[in-house]
């Protein structure tokens, strides 16, 4: 009586935990194989073999026991570890670490994968060991991934398969010169294992009218820090300060419209103005040009639960040195620590060409 009670209050035990459970998790292991393209003719001689790697990666299912979850087709979220051989001894190899998010179309067949997070390279740039290596300027970098897979889960009992090609980007973000950045276009193909027998049902508990959702316009302030250098190597490292205020408006649930305004004090623009000034006279460069910049900025915000993605364009509208262009783009994270309160990693580019990593606390009226 007692073995029967006990199989009984286990089966119990099974299913109120199978009710309860609201994720579950699987890993997969990729290989990768692919080409380093040429965004740069500067790194034209690093460009040798064919580098390949592998992505070994953690993910948390969702199934939409909250309602952000159901906006965005239940997603998966996780960490990534990566591991490159850029086929090259002036390159070295890399090893990387990220968090992700899966996003899923056509039926949950198609994954879309975008990963943000830091890289190790083990040869980087030295002026007497190393100076081939114009790509990589330090030790350590910031590295994003973008991998597009066609995905078949539970194939045979737990494990499945996906296939389909990545794009892996290292960049300093002129933290350090130098710095031309190393893209890789690559194939991938991988294993996938699910770590639970059983997953809850995907909920649709949204409403049809979720999408209309109106808020009043919000004013942001945002200070933004952190240190660059100029791309001549060996002029210095220098922080630098920004000052941000926009206007958003939510124009449904995931997105809001910006318009406002940056203000730059950028120290490393004065390093760099002065050097110009003293090595090329020819420039009519007199070292006196105010290393100060304001801009019109225009955004998008796209909201993930407390987490959004920020992409914003820029123009100077004051501009007293020509530095790169009069236009911009920032893209970045943002993570609401409170309603109203957010802190922000984000980088700011012209064209190709990465400026600065920018730290930000701000605040959202």
């Amino acid at each position: 009586m007692k073995f029967y009670l006990t199989c009984f209050l286990c089966v119990c035990f099974t299913i109120v935990f199978s009710q309860d459970k609201t994720h579950t998790s699987y890993f997969d292991l990729n290989y990768f194989k692919g080409n380093i393209t040429l965004h740069n003719d500067d790194i034209l001689h690093l460009i040798q073999g064919h580098p390949e790697g592998f992505i070994f990666s953690w993910n948390k299912k969702t199934f939409g026991f909250s309602e952000w979850e159901q906006r965005y087709n239940y997603p998966d979220y996780g960490v990534s570890f990566a591991y490159q051989n850029l086929k090259n001894e002036v390159l070295g190899n890399n090893y990387s670490i990220y968090a992700h998010y899966n996003f899923y179309f056509f039926n949950r067949n198609l994954m879309m994968r975008v990963g943000q997070g830091l890289a190790l390279t083990t040869n980087p740039y030295d002026k007497v060991e190393n100076f081939r290596n114009n790509a990589f300027g330090s030790k350590v970098m910031s590295s994003t991934y973008v991998m597009l897979n066609y995905k078949k889960e539970r194939l045979f009992d737990r494990f499945g398969l996906q296939a389909g090609f990545s794009l892996i980007h290292y960049s300093n973000a002129n933290v350090k010169a130098p710095n031309t950045s190393i893209n890789s276009i690559t194939y991938n193909i991988g294993l996938t294992y699910n770590l639970d027998d059983v997953e809850p049902e995907y909920q649709q508990t949204l409403e049809e009218h979720d999408r209309k959702f109106t808020e009043p316009i919000k004013y942001n302030l945002v200070f933004r820090t952190g240190i660059n250098e100029s791309d001549i190597v060996g002029s210095g490292q220098f922080a630098f300060y920004t000052l941000s205020a926009y206007a958003d408006k939510r124009i449904n649930r995931k997105s809001a419209l910006q318009v406002g305004a940056d203000f730059f004090f950028s120290n490393f623009l004065k390093e760099y103005i002065h050097y110009r000034s003293v090595s090329f006279p020819e420039e009519n460069v007199s070292g006196d040009e105010d290393y100060k910049r304001v801009s019109l900025i225009a955004g998008h915000e796209l909201f993930v639960n407390k987490t959004s993605l920020l992409t914003q364009f820029g123009y100077y509208i004051y501009y007293p040195f020509d530095f790169e262009g009069r236009t911009f783009v920032r893209v970045g994270l943002k993570r609401y620590f409170v309603k109203k309160w957010f802190g922000a990693l984000t980088l700011k580019s012209h064209a190709f060409k990465a400026e600065a990593v920018e730290f930000g606390i701000g605040v959202r009226l």
